[in-house]
């Protein structure tokens, strides 16, 4: 398993009315490295010739964080398979290590030019495991 790591710091528009991370802004941070995972191993034929859709998400909140936190943001592909692949994000408050937030997210691989899903090659499935 190959994992990628992005470190970032809360920001006062990271906060909701409570003053701790939005929920919403755990969800973007999930999309965020995802993406910045597949654009940092992707060679530019794959970029060029695929593209990913979310299935479903599942997300376990396990603690806050708050402004000025420094969080550090960590993905790997649980499972490839077919026409899928299983992304696991974790986050952590970067200075306590305490895990913050877990997720599952169901990917699908789709075709760039057709728009409809297309089985992940050998390639793709080394890539990330």
């Amino acid at each position: 398993m190959k994992e990628y790591t992005e470190i970032i710091h809360v920001q006062e528009e990271d906060l909701d009315d409570l003053k701790h991370v939005n929920n919403v802004r755990y969800v973007q941070w999930i999309q965020d490295i995802a993406k910045n995972h597949w654009l940092n191993e992707a060679s530019k034929e794959m970029l060029d010739a695929y593209i990913w859709m979310v299935l479903t998400h599942y997300i376990e909140y396990k603690g806050q964080a708050f402004l000025n936190d420094e969080i550090l943001l960590k993905t790997y592909i649980e499972k490839a398979k077919g026409v899928t692949s299983t992304r696991i994000v974790e986050i952590y408050n970067n200075k306590t290590e305490k895990l913050l937030l877990r997720s599952k997210t169901d990917w699908c691989l789709i075709d760039k030019n057709s728009k409809r899903p297309i089985r992940l090659t050998d390639q793709l499935k080394n890539m990330f495991t």
